[in-house]
């Protein structure tokens, strides 16, 4: 899989963790609410990584072929 391919799966991870972050927030404010709140703010982070590391690794490609 190309690195625009990871970078397009990744920012979708991350469009759906935000999508459970808002409906989790509309919620009742319980356990399990929270619970799911959390487990998509850990989804949203680890695919902003995921989207960091992508990037990084991109630039770093393009450098590679202007040298």
């Amino acid at each position: 899989m190309t690195v625009s391919r990871h970078v397009e799966e990744a920012a979708g991870r991350m469009q759906e963790a935000a999508r459970q972050i808002a409906l989790a927030r509309e919620g009742p404010v319980t356990c399990k609410n929270q619970r799911v709140w959390l487990e998509a703010l850990t989804a949203y982070c680890e695919a902003l990584a995921d989207i960091h590391t992508y990037n990084n690794e991109s630039v770093h490609e393009k450098l590679h072929e202007l040298a």
